[in-house]
């Protein structure tokens, strides 16, 4: 009986942790400053820039490294069906994104896990 009563407390109390942890949400405003860092892998995976070959089509410079650093503002976001935040994101000095993108969107918490957004 006590074996019983164990097992089922460590379910209870394991199915509420993972609950807690499917329903957070990272806070964000708008106008919320953030910093675009350089991406682990060879390309960035949660902010979404456009393709290489849509940015040369446009005539813009397609060089990656030209963003590292900088800082961006968070103009508008909204939240998915899964729980993600999908927030559209500007420069704060007013340039375009390789001359020819004014924003870019993001996914903000896989972005910030992944160390390619910074508050």
């Amino acid at each position: 009986m006590n074996r019983l009563l164990l097992i089922a407390l460590c379910f209870l109390g394991g199915s509420l942790s993972l609950q807690a942890q499917q329903t957070q949400q990272t806070s964000i405003e708008k106008g919320t400053v953030l910093t675009i860092n350089e991406p682990v892998s060879d390309e960035y995976r949660y902010v979404l820039f456009p393709r290489k070959n849509f940015i040369i089509k446009r005539g813009g410079i397609a060089n990656l490294k030209s963003v590292y650093g900088k800082k961006v503002e968070v103009v508008h976001y909204s939240y998915t069906d899964n729980g993600d935040t999908r927030v559209t994101l500007r420069r704060t000095d007013g340039r375009k994104f390789f001359r020819n993108f004014k924003t870019v969107d993001a996914y903000l918490e896989d972005a910030l896990t992944a160390g390619e957004l910074v508050k």
